[in-house]
């Protein structure tokens, strides 16, 4: 029988996860597809012996927005492997909450959202856990591991919730939480060692067997090529599609990805290694009087001082820590003050970049060996794809705005990455990628099912690979988008390709928000009030929602947005509606891209 044919009465499976499955499996080839099959049969044959005397195990379970967690879920299960330790590892998209009182040993890896938020795939644990129906822990052991981003305030603030709400229960921490930044790659290594050695300690308490262990890790990647292994693409075509009066310059981007066999989804994203530019290396090279050519040792690779500036560290996102660290380096009274106050160290940080803070402090004291203690390691930007491989075979597109402002003394400043593929890297040049899957944020298994798509900004760029995907799919659902920036004339991504869609009818709906257009702005979420009857009743029909954009204001004001139509046109009250968009968010249709 086909998947497609299949309801909740002809499988084991409710209607929920039948759903899940199908929209997984709906772009998979038929190699792809076999493999599967082998891979949960062979999970669902495992010897049951593959498990302590007690009837204890590991599980390790991970929530992630971006599949930073999910990476590091897999590491772990790797190092368990390799310790026989009788493991599974979940997406705690996947995981029922109640089951976390059966749970003997647990590792949570989690990342932390905009002003200390949990990421949608943990949302349902993160606020179970604190309700009072979350069940009594203790006879768990368990660890937490953190990402998130030191330059925010609630830095790795969902690891430390998981840690509390747990041990609040009466569960006890096997192993200290590691709370990682986001060149999370140098610590996380040493502590999964160290964890698991504790773990297995308490394991054998209850006396392990010499059975193997099982390893079910819950999403396994067909491409070749990964993070800590890319593919070296060249860049075909870098094209600015604002206008030139526009204050914004946002770049077309095509990759050839010829002979790397890399494959993507529509709402994937592209993982990009970046070089900093050699200019702004010699500049701060310069002010803080080094030699150029000294030799230093990173990854136990020997490199000039400028070649690991350019190609290791992070030079133009500048980070709390560091302003510290500096200040203390060089004694700086300005900065020592300014680290005093935290809401204004972050301001600071925002608007100036590593050579700022050392044109402000000066250069006594620093030293080859202790600058490069105080920087980051350079780590890889996530894009949302902007194609359908189905359209564009071996490219993959992309939106990208460019970083560009003043610090505080008035120099022109650009960002890291956006700088470098939207203005220092030449046609024909190579450039190192991979794919990032992103499985919560999908078109749905059903093409007959309608859309409504808000992507305000570079926002645009999955909903172009979701318009190329239902095109070459000859998908009958309805579609609707919802985009916004700051003129018509300007800023109006991919006009011609909108209105070809909406003249051809795949596109079934376009409204637009310019905010400076009018005296009075006008935003993405006013335009959906504008049309809260149509909204809702989309919704009632069976539409998914789709938002890809800027988490900390066109998000939220989206997401507020909904919850009022929801409760105006649904006579409901704002609880009740909030419920309800709840249970669309589980259901997969209500899906966020947001950064």
């Amino acid at each position: 029988m086909a998947l497609n044919n299949l309801t909740a009465l002809t499988s084991p499976l409710s209607e929920l996860q039948l759903s899940q499955l199908q929209q997984a499996m709906a772009d998979f080839t038929p190699v792809q597809t076999a493999w599967v099959s082998g891979y949960l049969a062979g999970v669902s044959q495992a010897p049951a012996t593959a498990q302590t005397s007690a009837g204890q195990s590991l599980t390790i379970l991970y929530g992630t927005q971006t599949g930073n967690c999910k990476g590091v879920a897999e590491q772990l299960s790797t190092a368990a492997d390799a310790k026989g330790i009788a493991h599974r590892v979940v997406s705690m998209a996947d995981y029922k909450v109640k089951s976390i009182k059966d749970e003997s040993h647990l590792i949570i890896v989690a990342s932390t959202n905009g002003e200390g938020e949990a990421p949608d795939d943990a949302i349902d644990l993160h606020e179970f856990l604190a309700t009072k129906k979350a069940p009594k822990l203790e006879s768990l052991q368990f660890a937490v591991l953190g990402l998130g981003d030191s330059s925010y305030e609630f830095f790795c603030q969902t690891g430390k919730d998981f840690e509390q709400r747990i041990s609040a229960l009466g569960a006890t921490i096997a192993f200290e939480r590691l709370d990682a930044d986001v060149d999370y790659d140098q610590v996380t290594g040493p502590w999964i060692e160290s964890a698991l050695i504790e773990i297995e300690k308490t394991l054998e308490t209850g006396g392990v067997t010499n059975a193997p262990a099982v390893s079910a890790a819950a999403t396994v990647s067909a491409n070749k090529y990964d993070k800590h292994n890319p593919f070296s693409a060249s860049l075909l075509v870098s094209q600015k599609i604002t206008g030139d009066h526009s204050a914004k310059d946002v770049r077309h981007i095509e990759i050839d990805l010829e002979g790397s066999e890399l494959t993507y989804t529509a709402g994937d994203a592209l993982g990009v290694w970046f070089k900093n530019d050699d200019l702004l290396v010699a500049q701060i090279i310069t002010k803080l009087n080094l030699d150029a050519d000294a030799e230093v040792t990173v990854d136990d690779k020997k490199l000039t001082l400028t070649d690991a500036l350019i190609e290791c560290y992070e030079l133009t996102g500048t980070h709390p820590a560091f302003i510290e660290g500096y200040a203390k380096l060089t004694n700086n009274a300005e900065l020592l003050k300014l680290s005093e106050d935290k809401n204004a160290l972050r301001d600071f940080a925002n608007n100036n970049q590593i050579v700022d803070v050392i044109s402000e402090a000066g250069n006594d004291a620093v030293t080859v060996e202790n600058f490069l203690t105080l920087l980051r390691r350079i780590s890889p930007r996530l894009y949302s794809i902007a194609s359908s491989q189905t359209e564009v075979e071996e490219e993959v597109h992309l939106t990208i705005g460019s970083v560009l402002f003043e610090s505080d003394q008035g120099e022109k400043r650009s960002g890291g990455a956006s700088g470098f593929l939207n203005h220092r890297l030449a046609e024909g040049a190579e450039v190192k990628v991979f794919i990032e899957d992103n499985h919560n944020f999908r078109l749905p298994a059903n093409s007959e099912t309608p859309i409504i798509m808000v992507g305000p900004g570079t926002g645009i760029a999955p909903f172009r690979s979701f318009m190329q995907e239902r095109e070459a799919a000859d998908a009958a659902g309805k579609n609707w988008l919802l985009f916004g920036d700051q003129t018509f004339n300007e800023d109006f991504l991919y006009q011609t390709e909108w209105q070809s869609h909406l003249k051809s009818g795949l596109l079934t709906k376009l409204d637009l928000a310019f905010s400076r257009d009018q005296a009075q702005k006008i935003y993405v979420q006013d335009r959906l009030k504008e049309n809260a009857n149509e909204v809702y009743q989309w919704l009632e029909d069976g539409a998914h929602f789709y938002v890809c954009g800027d988490a900390n204001r066109m998000a939220k004001d989206v997401h507020t947005a909904l919850i009022e139509i929801i409760s105006e046109q649904g006579n409901k009250s704002l609880e009740d509606a909030e419920q309800k968009l709840n249970e669309l968010r589980k259901a997969k249709r209500y899906q966020r891209d947001v950064y």
